[in-house]
């Protein structure tokens, strides 16, 4: 509460509200809860999955079928099986949403049931939905605050905010006094934990007006924008529509006026036509593909909670990350000390009488526990005793081991006024110990001014290697001395100051360097201080020479546009606010980057689902950050998100695979009946035939594509940008040559059988063309699914592939062998020189597909070269 605001502020009596006064108010101001969104209806959702322009083609397919069914007996085959593909893919999609929209829902959760009030002066227990400003709330360790609120009277009180500022340290509150208005210290807000002390507040704000609610809020309004691959796709099936309408009319035009066919006829080619140019397994396949890696990642220790995030990941450009406990090991740890006989040292070089006495009195006057229970750790007590606890542990030593020779007789806790704590323990039955642990100003040590100098100058050292520093000092009183800490704690002897700091993971120096190697720019986003963050930011290498860091009360001073030109400049965020870090994705956005980011906090969760791919912690994270993200990390580790980019990658690797594999023959299949038609010859293929090359022959192997390993070098290949069309990287002549080939080869296959070895039987060359384009179609997927050379070691390092590659060829034959089902598909029995050119064509699109392969590496190699 700022100064301005503390001239309105009111100070409750300590009686509290009346019941009268607080039930009107509550009905004023509204229930102390938050307000979802509404969701979004089934229908619409039905509605947004049919409404891209693939499944609007065969919905229009499907229609048309049930009309020629009804009006013309056409047969309920097209209808069937047009419309089962299309509710295969509206329920895939609708199953993966599924679980998307729970971050609200977890936030609501972390509402208290009741919480306890003074009201009419007297002490009670409330639902925690009935508070209302003004109220005063009795807070005591172990407690939830219920609302946002400034405090009163405090003893001791120390509050965890780590669900709103991501930072694990709880903070000490003060009381408010009348004169100044409130700060930070002196505010507690509502979902932070009480961790010790008591405490009596007074509520300022309810509901979706606390910085909770703001969160609420925030998420309620940030939208996730479309994955890039979900704009590709759509392009793609743009054009090949555009091209299926061209088509159609052109067939239309031809059948009904130069070749004096009925409408109806016409018609049925029509449906053929929109049947060839989508490829309806295509959906299905990008399905398994991201399904087939969020299982391949979750092995890696990275949970994907929505599956388009999958190959998202693999294109990011900038990853935003948390520091504590993604890049840190979330594990405050001595790291260096200074005593007056040894000077500075690292916490790990071997001890000395002076160092051993140092960690003999700071492990004496620490109450940090930390056991393991089932192989899992378990730590009781503050961050900085903790480490404390971890430095015995490192010598092999514990706070237990040294009490059998200093029992604790008496403590005088920590306060945030005096900053220190004491303890005075037992040595002998002649003597006492003293010792006082704090900040080093306020220890009251007797020294020289050339000691204190040399302390000062390790104690500055520290600090700028963003080391928290802490001082102990001890004094050896006889035994019978009062426990009066007045005339205790004075004439100290300093024993010297330990330098503490949430180190870094060992292998995220390894990975920060992988994702630059990859194209991807780290980028530090933290609540922490300034100093802290610049210094674990150089160590790792996320901040380099020429790059800025930034606070958060600079960040707002900086309009969305200067932000936006800057954005690529600044490694480093502390200090900033939930609405600065939607501010930091969005400008990045802006930039046309693809942007992940981490978090664990309620504070994270809008950024998270603001960002294309937001990273949740899964030990340290809260179930609010983990229901806005896209992915979990349960290692909490950043080196695992390059292992995810590596996956993503793949998968993407392998949807191209994909789409190569069946739009080429989509292509293929449109130039094919528009040529047959303008020759004069109807249409070569009916739309059964169609939909079973499409979604048996091609379907059933390319379902295995996603099980191709990754190409070699992919981590050493910028990211693909979002205005980067699927055709890019050479993907567009590839599918042209292919295109081509088999548009010749089907037509003059095709020719061959109705003209060449027949006499205009239209049967024997539509049966010849399907089993050209059916068997050669599959056959070809080796000449795609590698993009080196064909080798035998190739050829038998996906067997499920080729398990699948056998069923489907098997399907295809029994089609056009078995009787009852040649008539259903309008096949007939061929001889056997037929089967002969079939055999051989069903080849040729392979041969010329590794011949271009191997031209494509050659212009390669030759390019590298003349570099």
């Amino acid at each position: 509460m700022s100064r301005k605001q503390m001239k309105n502020f009111i100070r409750t009596p300590k009686s509290g509200l009346s019941q009268v006064t607080a039930t009107q108010r509550l009905a004023e101001v509204g229930a102390n809860e938050l307000v979802a969104s509404r969701p979004m209806p089934l229908w619409r959702k039905v509605w947004q999955h049919l409404r891209d322009v693939s499944s609007l083609v065969l919905l229009f397919a499907v229609g048309l079928a049930s009309y020629m069914a009804i009006a013309h007996d056409g047969g309920w085959t097209k209808s069937i099986v047009i419309g089962s593909i299309l509710v295969i893919n509206v329920a895939i999609g609708l199953y993966q949403e599924a679980s998307a929209e729970k971050a609200l829902a977890a936030l609501k959760s972390m509402s208290l049931p009741t919480t306890t009030v003074r009201r009419d002066d007297v002490a009670q227990t409330v639902a925690a939905k009935d508070i209302v400003p003004a109220d005063l709330v009795l807070l005591k360790a172990g407690d939830q605050v219920p609302a946002d609120a400034v405090v009163l009277t405090s003893t001791n009180l120390a509050i965890d905010e780590a669900v709103l500022t991501g930072e694990s340290v709880p903070v000490n509150k003060l009381a408010m006094t009348d004169l100044d208005g409130a700060n930070d210290d002196q505010q507690v807000f509502a979902g932070t934990a009480v961790t010790a002390g008591t405490g009596v507040i007074q509520v300022t704000t309810t509901g979706m007006a606390t910085e909770l609610g703001q969160i609420a809020g925030l998420l309620n309004q940030t939208k996730r924008r479309a994955t890039p691959l979900q704009g590709r796709l759509n392009r793609l099936s743009g054009w090949l529509t555009a091209f299926a309408v061209t088509g159609g009319l052109v067939i239309f035009a031809l059948s009904v006026w130069a070749q004096n066919q009925g409408i109806a006829d016409s018609l049925m080619i029509g449906i053929s036509l929109a049947v060839a140019a989508v490829p309806e397994t295509l959906p299905i396949i990008v399905t398994i593909s991201l399904a087939h890696g969020v299982k391949r990642m979750a092995k890696r220790h990275a949970i994907m909670r929505r599956v388009s995030a999958v190959e998202t990941i693999g294109g990011v450009d900038v990853i935003a990350s948390d520091k504590t406990g993604t890049l840190t090991q979330n594990k405050m740890t001595i790291t260096k000390f200074w005593t007056p006989s040894t000077g500075v040292a690292a916490a790990d070089a071997a001890l000395t009488p002076a160092s051993r006495d140092l960690m003999r009195y700071l492990g004496l006057a620490t109450n940090a526990e930390i056991q393991h229970v089932a192989g899992t750790e378990q730590t009781v007590g503050d961050p900085t005793e903790l480490s404390i606890v971890r430095w015995l542990a490192q010598h092999e030593l514990t706070r237990d081991d040294l009490e059998v020779d200093a029992p604790r007789l008496a403590e005088d806790p920590f306060d945030s006024t005096k900053k220190m704590m004491a303890t005075v323990h037992q040595l002998n039955d002649r003597e006492k110990l003293v010792i006082v642990k704090g900040a080093l100003d306020r220890l009251p040590v007797d020294q020289t001014a050339a000691s204190y100098a040399a302390a000062k100058r390790a104690h500055d050292q520290f600090g700028a290697a963003a080391l928290r520093v802490l001082a102990v000092g001890y004094r050896i009183v006889p035994t019978e001395t009062d426990l009066v800490w007045a005339s205790l704690l004075t004439d100290l002897t300093l024993a010297g100051i330990v330098g503490i700091i949430d180190p870094p993971r060992p292998e995220v120096y390894a990975a920060i360097q992988a994702a630059k190697d990859a194209g991807i720019q780290p980028v530090m986003i933290t609540g922490d201080h300034l100093v802290t963050a610049t210094a674990i930011a150089k160590d790792i290498g996320i901040l380099n020479a020429g790059q800025q860091v930034i606070s958060g009360a600079e960040l707002n001073r900086l309009s969305d546009q200067d932000l936006t030109a800057r954005i690529k400049d600044i490694a480093v965020y502390a200090r900033v606010s939930p609405q600065d870090k939607i501010r930091i994705v969005q400008a990045w956005q802006a930039t046309g980057a693809t942007v992940a980011m981490t978090g664990d906090g309620v504070n994270d969760a809008p950024a998270l689902k603001a960002a294309d791919v937001g990273i949740a912690m899964g030990i340290t994270g809260t179930e609010v950050s983990k229901g806005a993200a896209d992915m979990i990390l349960t290692d909490d580790n950043f080196a695992t998100i390059m292992t995810a980019v590596k996956e993503g990658r793949t998968v993407y690797q392998n949807i191209l695979k994909a789409v190569e594999f069946l739009v080429g023959v989509n292509f293929a299949q449109i130039f094919l009946m528009v040529g047959a038609v303008m020759f004069g010859w109807g249409a070569p293929l009916l739309a059964e035939q169609l939909l079973i090359i499409n979604v048996l022959a091609d379907g059933i192997p390319g379902f295995y594509l996603s099980r191709e390993p990754g190409e070699a070098a992919t981590m050493q290949q910028p990211p693909i940008s979002n205005e980067e069309s699927l055709l890019a990287r050479g993907l567009g002549q590839r599918l042209a040559v292919r295109a081509v080939t088999f548009t010749l080869l089907t037509l003059g296959v095709y020719a061959l059988g109705r003209f060449g070895l027949t006499t205009n039987q239209a049967p024997v060359g539509m049966t010849m063309v399907f089993m050209v384009l059916a068997i050669g179609s599959m056959i070809d997927i080796y000449a795609i699914k590698d993009r080196q050379p064909l080798t035998w070691a190739s050829l038998r390092r996906n067997p499920r592939l080729n398990q699948a590659l056998l069923a489907g060829i098997l399907v295809v034959l029994a089609l056009g062998l078995v009787p009852g089902l040649q008539s259903w598909f309008g096949l007939v029995n061929l001889a056997g020189l037929n089967w002969l050119i079939i055999l051989v064509a069903v080849f040729v699109p392979t041969m010329v597909l590794e011949l271009n392969k191997r031209r494509q590496q050659r212009q390669v190699t030759v390019a590298e070269l003349t570099e």
